[in-house]
């Protein structure tokens, strides 16, 4: 059995359409509203960058919108410029902080073990004196 189109199904669908075609221009508007008060909103954020590059040029929507791209590429890598920068910052410290702490070691042992060889050493420096006379000492 083939499908029936009712009278009040098209009425319907051609209300639906006209609505949608009434709508459509307001819509339309609306949207352009909104794309040139962010084009606008960009340009004033970035104005003094806009005045660095080209201070006596009137800049047309595109302009600003490459500009703007430019603009926030060059914050991005300057960004991972600095952190790149701070992470090899922060490894050169841990590495620093791991030399010290061998350093330190090797100081203490390095103490601790010559403080054994004064002892011989003052035997060796005195010759004049006999390890068995306690005065040296």
């Amino acid at each position: 059995m083939a499908p029936t189109i009712t009278a009040a199904m098209t009425d319907s669908e051609d209300h639906l359409t006209l609505n949608h075609k009434r709508r459509k221009p307001l819509v339309e508007k609306l949207r352009r509203e909104r794309i040139n008060s962010s084009i606008e909103q960009l340009k004033s954020l970035l104005g003094p960058e806009f005045l660095k590059q080209q201070p006596d040029s009137k800049f047309d929507k595109a302009d600003i919108l490459e500009m703007t791209v430019s603009f926030l590429t060059q914050q991005l890598q300057q960004n991972q410029q600095q952190r790149s920068q701070l992470n090899q910052r922060k490894h050169l410290e841990a590495s620093l902080d791991d030399n010290l702490k061998e350093a330190e070691i090797s100081l203490s042992s390095t103490v601790l073990t010559s403080t054994d060889e004064d002892t011989d050493l003052r035997v060796l420096w005195r010759p004049w004196k006999t390890p068995t006379d306690e005065s040296c000492y």
